[in-house]
């Protein structure tokens, strides 16, 4: 059975830094891309970052400079490090992996920037 479980996330203060974590199982994780994507409330939900399985990264625009994606391939987990949080970075943030046809999603975790 696979599974992505989020952690990390909280409420921050503007300015802020916060890494999230995505731990995957039932896969194998090093063939995979993993993506991280969020999701406001009443926004589509956006790709925020995603690294391949070579280690390739990309950024949305709006967060290039800011956060940084990097996965730990032993412990089948996916990080994004998320620094000088904006009130616009508030979103239920989600895991996602691909390789071939399959195609998974984790349950989300709520990242809320306030003062």
């Amino acid at each position: 059975q696979v599974q992505l479980v989020e952690s990390g996330g909280t409420l921050v203060q503007p300015g802020g830094s916060l890494r999230l974590s995505c731990a995957a199982s039932g896969i194998i994780f090093s063939r995979y891309l993993m993506n991280w994507y969020r999701q406001a409330p009443g926004k589509q939900r956006e790709s925020v970052a995603f690294i391949t399985s070579g280690g390739s990264t990309n950024y949305a625009d709006s967060v290039k400079g800011r956060f940084t994606i990097s996965r730990d391939n032993a412990r089948n987990t996916v990080y994004p490090q998320m620094n000088s949080l904006k009130p616009e970075d508030t979103a239920v943030y989600f895991c996602r992996s691909r390789y071939d046809l399959n195609d998974y999603w984790g349950q989300g975790t709520q990242v809320t920037v306030s003062s």
